[in-house]
């Protein structure tokens, strides 16, 4: 693969294996988190697919403009986030073309944590900012003026941190002398308030993460994106998500169980579930493919990378009344 972008998706050479293995060839691939450009490059240096690139970052638009200039008449670009495909596709009539596969490439990306005026990264001295639209609520407005019992809640259900009363202590008691206005100063705040020596895995990473996904709503809009690729993609068509934490796995997990038959209302694992109810999506991994030794020496992030592959039946949406095409 060119390295058209000096980016290596994670998990690429498995995506592109199952286009090949799923006769994916021709038609139109959704690149739902466009970012470098990676995945959208590999897709139209492989195959002969037209790519339709989304991610609501405003900066990604002159490294999708690279793209477009090498592959005019196959890349489209739309600077749109998860919940708006299906109005972006709808209002376009891009619904009644053959969308083959959708594909999605969670978390943050590396454009984002490199800058750090962007103030994702606890490793570089930026503004508490984190939104990858450059709209909305910034991460200084939550850490300096929610209480502590909201703070704690995110900062434990968002990143599974088991410290979060006590983070969130720490930081009401920091901001009362003044406001938290770096990213390296939120970051010494949560490294003492959780107890012991330094770790493998630096102490702020989940309080950070959970930070960024509720700023950006990252689990919702993840959600909205599924019922997207439910409504759009062809009979046959494939779903591809990498997912970085559990908190994204869990949501497209949970996602493809209820669209290949199993109850909204399926409650217990002792009570058999409702039979012959419609299945949107096959599931294709019945374990998430990660990545191989190899992949993880050239690229340490990968490590905690986990692809779920399904393929769109032919029946209707579990979510919306649609027919696959």
């Amino acid at each position: 693969m060119n390295n058209f972008l000096e980016h290596v998706p994670v998990l690429i050479e498995e995506i592109l294996e199952n286009l090949n293995k799923f006769k994916i060839t021709d038609g139109v691939i959704i690149d739902a988190t466009f970012g470098l450009g990676g995945y959208s490059n590999a897709i139209l240096e492989n195959t002969n697919c037209h790519v339709y690139g989304f991610d609501r970052d405003p900066e990604v638009r002159k490294h999708a403009n690279k793209l477009k200039e090498k592959y005019s008449n196959r890349f489209h670009f739309f600077q749109k986030k998860f919940s708006e495909i299906d109005d972006t596709l709808s209002r376009k009539n891009y619904s009644r073309k053959k969308i083959k596969a959708m594909i999605f490439d969670l978390g943050v990306s590396n454009l984002q944590l490199s800058k750090k005026s962007r103030g994702f990264s606890f490793k570089l001295d930026g503004p508490l900012d984190m939104r990858m639209s450059k709209k909305g609520i910034k991460a200084f407005d939550i850490i300096n003026h929610y209480s502590q019992e909201k703070l704690s809640n995110i900062f434990y259900n968002f990143g599974d941190e088991t410290f979060s009363r006590s983070v969130s202590k720490n930081i009401i008691q920091f901001r009362k002398i003044k406001p938290i206005k770096s990213t390296l100063e939120l970051a010494e705040i949560i490294r003492r308030a959780i107890p012991g020596k330094r770790k493998k895995i630096d102490k702020a990473t989940k309080t950070f993460q959970a930070i960024r996904m509720f700023v950006n709503d990252e689990l919702n809009e993840l959600h909205k994106g599924l019922i997207a690729s439910e409504k759009f993609l062809t009979c046959d068509g494939i779903l591809c998500a990498v997912s970085f934490h559990s908190k994204e796995d869990k949501v497209v997990k949970n996602f493809l169980k209820i669209c290949q038959g199993k109850s909204k209302l399926f409650i217990s694992k002792f009570l058999p579930p409702e039979e012959n109810l419609p299945r949107s999506f096959e599931i294709i991994t019945k374990k998430p493919i990660l990545p191989s030794i190899d992949e993880i020496k050239i690229n340490h992030k990968s490590r905690s990378a986990k692809l779920r592959i399904a393929k769109r039946t032919k029946y209707n949406s579990i979510f919306k009344n649609n027919v696959a095409a």
